[in-house]
């Protein structure tokens, strides 16, 4: 273990990023996989309507840029996730609202 880190930085030695078609929560994506926003699931339950206007109002918009960099020990609830430039904690409930894809956006620069 590198100076710094904590268990829930280390990958996972079953994690591996989705297939790059297929769209998937962010709760169950990979730590530290490049992902976009590829919509909100609008199919949510009536009580999660707040949640899915506070995750548009902070930044959880189609085509941006996501990274789930930590979990919680031992459960995994809640998650680190940054957007864009700004780390969030989200519960994965919430995050499981969020659909992304491993898919480059046309127009986007992999850096």
């Amino acid at each position: 273990m590198k100076a710094g880190e904590t268990l829930t930085d280390l990958p996972r030695p079953d994690a591996v990023a989705p297939p790059p078609d297929l769209p998937v929560g962010l709760a169950d994506l990979p730590l530290r996989v490049d992902a976009w926003v590829s919509g909100l699931r609008m199919d949510a339950a009536h009580q999660d309507g707040d949640v899915l206007l506070r995750l548009l109002e902070i930044g959880f918009l189609p085509g941006e840029r996501v990274r789930v960099v930590a979990r919680a020990f031992p459960a995994g609830d809640p998650l680190a996730v940054r957007v864009g430039r700004t780390t969030f904690a989200l519960r994965r409930r919430e995050a499981a609202l969020v659909q992304v894809s491993t898919t480059t956006p046309v127009g986007e620069v992999v850096a």
